[in-house]
């Protein structure tokens, strides 16, 4: 168990009620947000702990297992300092949070509760809600190698080999004509073969959504579609750099990209249903050669 500052433990003998919680928010990118449930700002560490009755966490269970435990943080997107915009556009993703036990009359970071990274974050009207991961998480992760006809590397990883983000592989277009939320028209576009885009990445780079960042969902000619529309409208002119996509099969990685060596899937394994297949007199299929080409 973790020991308890002295001033804490005398605070809570004496049934005192100065005590609060603080959480301290800090994005991949170095920037750190500061909240508390006390009814004034705090500033502790340099860092200003805004006080608001939008920001609250749930109970998290703990025990003396090595098993993942994790709970949720919620808010209201009512402060400048969280939007929805910077939630949609990825900002928060995997950010670090930790929760403190503060006496607001010596306020001091002094007892850290608990500590965790962001996961999935969801938007419901103007909440949003944030799940919670513990250090055991990454542990969950699957290990080792799966076999299956599909490649297991990410296109322009080093195990694929490739540099994504080579002229070959991107392009900045500029949006000609807008469709609806995630579709949209650049001429540019159609450089490219069909579906080229296709599974790949945009990120806007002008315009009310700079920085936003969505899977391509599709590519058709000049038609782009977007698996996740930005939380403000694209408009004509706005520009982004696209990124080609890979559907993972042996005969994109083969014909496309050129780049059969360093496939990392297992094509010539039989499917389920030529494994339980067995010769037939006359059939003439089982003379050595792979069933899958």
């Amino acid at each position: 168990m973790r020991p308890l500052a002295p001033d804490i433990v005398a605070k809570l003998e004496a049934g005192a009620a100065t005590l609060c919680r603080c959480w301290r928010l800090t994005r991949r990118d170095g920037f750190t947000l500061g909240f508390t449930d006390h009814d004034r700002d705090l500033t502790l560490a340099g860092l200003t702990f805004q006080a608001t009755d939008g920001f609250e966490a749930s109970v998290i269970e703990r025990d003396a297992s090595l098993a993942t435990q994790g709970g949720e943080v919620r808010g209201l997107l009512t402060s400048e300092r969280i939007t929805a915009a910077e939630i949609t556009a990825g900002l928060f993703d995997g950010a670090r949070i930790e929760a403190f036990l503060v006496d607001w009359e010596a306020p001091a970071l002094d007892f850290l509760l608990d500590a965790a990274t962001l996961g999935e974050i969801r938007r419901l009207d103007d909440r949003f809600i944030a799940e919670t991961r513990d250090a055991f998480t990454p542990w969950d992760a699957p290990r080792g190698r799966l076999y299956g006809a599909a490649c297991a590397a990410r296109f322009g990883d080093v195990a694929c080999g490739l540099e994504a983000l080579s002229a070959v592989y991107t392009s900045t277009v500029t949006i000609t004509r807008v469709v609806d939320a995630r579709r949209f028209e650049a001429s540019a576009a159609s450089a490219r073969p069909y579906g080229f885009f296709a599974l790949g990445q945009a990120r806007v780079t002008s315009g009310a959504n700079t920085g936003f960042q969505a899977r391509i969902e599709a590519h058709d000619g000049v038609n782009i579609t977007l698996a996740l529309a930005p939380a403000t409208s694209l408009a004509l002119g706005d520009t982004l750099d696209l990124t080609a996509g890979c559907d993972k099969r042996f005969a994109t990685c083969r014909d496309r990209f050129a780049n059969a060596l360093n496939f990392r899937g297992f094509p010539y394994i039989p499917s389920p249903e030529g494994i339980f297949t067995y010769a037939l007199p006359g059939e003439g299929r089982h003379k050595g050669r792979p069933l899958v080409r």
